[in-house]
């Protein structure tokens, strides 16, 4: 059976050819009478618009790249964030009629593909993740005219508009809260310091208690549970006395609290623990996680409408989101 065309359409509906690409390709140039007529042709013949002629006609591919910008075993390999963002986005991108395309992008390979994928006018846009700032492609996609936004504020080096939530007054919340409650040696175990993020939320931690005259107690983390323990431990070896560790994010609290425990350090009691991001596991943790709480979906959704305004040729003005503490039982 042949697949119905424009013209069979156009002679069921008895109207033109030109009125019925103009009602299927979303034109709101034709009279209400004429596009329910059309519509109900559409309908009764099962025509599906030609994507590819389409394309041609208006110069869109309708895709879009979501860029991984992290090496293989990066910190997106663990967190469970990721997926809620990649998922948040996707829903909101293709109830707006896009196509997503998942690139990882974690090597000089890869980045040559993407940017060989954007210049041949396969995408009509793309939006950038776990970004590094020793990583050139957020610079090269810049330069390419394409429509790009960032999940995440890129280095300072890269002029693209993002959406991110306040990582420094995340971290700034956190300390407060443990200063409130009387705790005097606090340590952070912070994030891959070549991320935005992790230099934000160490940033919040170290001006926070310059304010107070106390020093920094620090443990270079990479974002995932391992790395977290491993950084307790250090962070117990140099200072047996501190009372307090803001980890800046879940999974290196997690992993911060197991190392507590088998060091027989009791939380809060001796040691207490903060997080960041509140994932579902803070919940479940033992005691459950006090954290701060990242707008994720909420992130990820603007960072999406963000990009559907930049196709449509609107301003793109960058967007930083607020935060809030949780507090539970580990501190």
């Amino acid at each position: 059976m042949k697949r119905p065309t424009l013209e069979a359409v156009a002679a069921r509906a008895g109207v033109s050819r030109s009125s019925v690409s103009r009602v299927v390709n979303g034109q709101d140039t034709v009279a209400p009478e004429i596009r329910d007529v059309v519509m109900r042709a559409v309908t009764e013949l099962g025509y599906v618009p030609n994507g590819t002629a389409r394309s041609l006609a208006t110069r869109r591919t309708n895709a879009i790249a979501m860029i991984v910008s992290d090496p293989p075993g990066g910190v997106v390999a663990d967190d469970p964030m990721f997926s809620a963002v990649v998922r948040t986005v996707s829903r909101e991108l293709e109830a707006a009629g896009k196509r997503v395309t998942l690139i990882l992008a974690g090597s000089p390979g890869s980045h040559l593909r993407v940017q060989e994928q954007l210049a041949a006018g396969h995408v009509d846009g793309a939006m950038l993740m776990s970004m590094h700032g020793a990583d050139p492609l957020p610079a090269a996609v810049a330069r390419m005219g394409v429509p790009v936004v960032t999940h995440g504020r890129p280095t300072m080096s890269v002029d693209l508009p993002y959406v991110d939530n306040d990582n420094v007054g995340g971290a700034t919340l956190a300390v407060r809260y443990l200063l409130d409650q009387g705790r005097r040696r606090i340590a952070t175990i912070t994030g891959p310091l070549d991320m935005i993020a992790a230099q934000d939320r160490l940033t919040g931690y170290r001006e926070t208690l310059r304010d107070t005259g106390r020093r920094s107690i620090t443990a270079a983390g990479e974002f995932n549970r391992l790395s977290g323990a491993v950084c307790m431990r250090q962070l117990l070896d140099d200072d047996p006395a501190l009372d307090a560790v803001f980890a800046a994010n879940d999974l290196m609290a997690i992993g911060a609290m197991r190392a507590l425990r088998e060091a027989g350090r009791r939380v809060p009691d001796d040691v207490a623990v903060v997080g960041f991001d509140d994932i579902e596991a803070a919940l479940y943790t033992a005691p459950p996680l006090t954290t701060v709480h990242s707008p994720m979906s909420d992130q990820a959704r603007a960072t999406a409408r963000l990009l559907l305004g930049l196709l449509e040729g609107e301003p793109a003005d960058s967007v930083t989101m607020p935060n809030e503490l949780v507090v539970r039982e580990s501190a």
